[in-house]
């Protein structure tokens, strides 16, 4: 039997509709409507600003493919973020200036799945700016309602040099070795099942830095992107942590790069500085219970230097706050590192979460 034109396009037609209804249809969520956790910000053209080491962005989608549009601020080369997909953390992605197309991430198999992407460099390395995420069906998600911890620190808090998946020590740029997912502080927190934000910065100390006298942590803090140059500040009221971790004195202590005059630690002027310090961040959170860590790097004279230093802190502290909860200490165990220029490796951060998550949740009762 012939077939007709009438014939032709009824076919033709049929296909087009089975074929719409086999598609599945993909939704695209603009930064707007995303819910960041972390220091972050929407600027000007209304993208979304990863900006502290760790800071993340959750969603659900339906399917096998999940698509983001990202982006880097013109003077940076490349950057990195990393993710979670179903709960399961899965690796690193480098993020290149010149790349135009969408980041992909695929699902084994289809269904209704959850990516947590999260930036694996600081802030000093230049934010990721995400423009919009594609999938079917996709929903933004936010973190569960928790007792919040906030780690500040140096380039050890950072996960800094730690991993050297991608690139060896001695290759490539700094922060081709940052894995912030995998710094102790989050490993902590996820092993207590509580939320987390960092405020790090490579070489940073309490009166001055690994090679240079500032800007130091005091002069930054309040900064978004925790850079002296930075123009907006710091909403303190994004987040009220119950705990606030402060790392800070390995560069206080370093003996500087060899190059650049270098007078002797000052003990006096360190103690100082850091009681102005943990005042400041009082001033931000008052109810938040204050710890110092002191440094598993540190060994010998200079880690009982540290030591003492910090006890002088807390004592003064808890002297000027005596309605508050005394500040809690706690010294590491001495380490020999095994990152790239003697930072913590991504195995070492573990060791260093797996001592310290004891203490966190003792503070967390």
């Amino acid at each position: 039997m012939p077939i007709n034109k009438r014939s032709i396009a009824a076919i033709v037609l049929y296909i087009i509709i089975a074929g719409c209804a086999a598609a599945q249809p993909t939704d695209r969520l603009s930064a707007v409507n995303m819910r960041p956790f972390g220091r972050s910000l929407l600027n000007e053209q209304h993208n979304l600003e990863l900006i502290s080491s760790a800071c993340q962005v959750g969603f659900s989608f339906e399917g096998t493919t999940f698509s983001l549009q990202v982006s880097l601020p013109a003077w940076l080369h490349h950057n990195y973020l990393q993710y979670e997909l179903d709960g399961v953390y899965q690796k690193r992605i480098r993020i290149d200036s010149a790349t135009t197309t969408p980041l992909v991430i695929t699902a084994a198999a289809a269904g209704t799945h959850t990516v947590w992407i999260y930036k694996a460099t600081e802030a000093q390395t230049g934010a990721i700016i995400i423009h919009a995420a594609s999938a079917t069906n996709i929903r933004p998600l936010q973190r569960p309602i928790t007792p919040l911890i906030e780690f500040i620190g140096n380039s050890i808090t950072c996960g800094a040099a730690a991993d050297t998946t991608d690139v060896p020590c001695g290759a490539g740029v700094y922060h081709d070795q940052h894995n912030a997912y995998m710094a102790y502080g989050p490993r902590v927190a996820r092993a207590l099942g509580v939320n987390y934000i960092m405020s790090c910065v490579s070489g940073i100390g309490i009166y001055r830095n690994w090679n240079s006298d500032g800007p130091t942590m005091p002069q930054v803090y309040e900064k978004a992107a925790l850079t002296i140059d930075s123009k907006q500040a710091w909403n303190f009221s994004t987040y009220t942590p119950q705990i606030v971790s402060i790392a800070l004195g390995t560069n206080d202590l370093s003996d500087g790069d060899g190059v650049h005059a270098r007078k002797p630690f000052d003990s006096a002027t360190f103690v100082q500085q850091y009681i102005r310090f943990v005042q400041l961040v009082k001033t931000k959170y008052p109810q938040a219970q204050i710890a110092l860590l002191s440094s598993a790097m540190m060994h010998d004279q200079k880690r009982t230097l540290l030591q003492n230093c910090l006890t002088a802190v807390k004592g003064k502290i808890d002297a000027l706050f005596p309605s508050a909860k005394p500040v809690a200490l706690y010294f590491f165990k001495p380490m020999q590192a095994r990152g790239c220029t003697g930072h913590p490796n991504v195995e070492d951060h573990l060791i260093l979460a797996n001592e310290l998550a004891p203490f966190f949740k003792g503070l967390l009762r």
